[in-house]
């Protein structure tokens, strides 16, 4: 699956740098390799991140197989999931293979919070 270098790989060692400790508003896809609706909803992520890249939205990806301590920290049972981090709080979840305008939708409700 090609990913899109707007998209930024997040791992136990650097969640925290990476995204609590971000401000705006970051959108973290929880996935894994052998997973079929993560493989449907990775292209769909990977627009969201070139397309709202400019509007201030951070996008990645953690691999729950590879990192599961941050994966059991917020209680990721169910994958595809999709947590909303704004200022570095989590604020929303998003469960499953969801289409682009749901999640837009969910960007478009943080943004408008700003």
């Amino acid at each position: 699956m090609a990913e899109s270098d707007n998209v930024v790989t997040v791992t136990d060692s650097n969640f925290s740098e990476e995204i609590e400790s971000s401000g705006g508003l970051a959108m973290v896809d929880f996935w894994a390799e052998w997973c079929g609706p993560c493989r449907i909803v990775g292209p769909v992520v990977s627009e969201i991140a070139d397309e709202w890249a400019e509007k201030g939205l951070k996008v990645a990806k953690l691999d729950v197989d590879t990192n599961q301590a941050t994966a059991s920290r917020f209680g990721i049972r169910t994958i595809p999931s999709i947590l909303f981090f704004k200022d570095g709080q989590h604020v929303d979840t998003v469960i499953g293979a969801q289409a682009k305008p749901m999640l837009e939708g969910k960007i478009q409700e943080h943004i408008a919070q700003e």
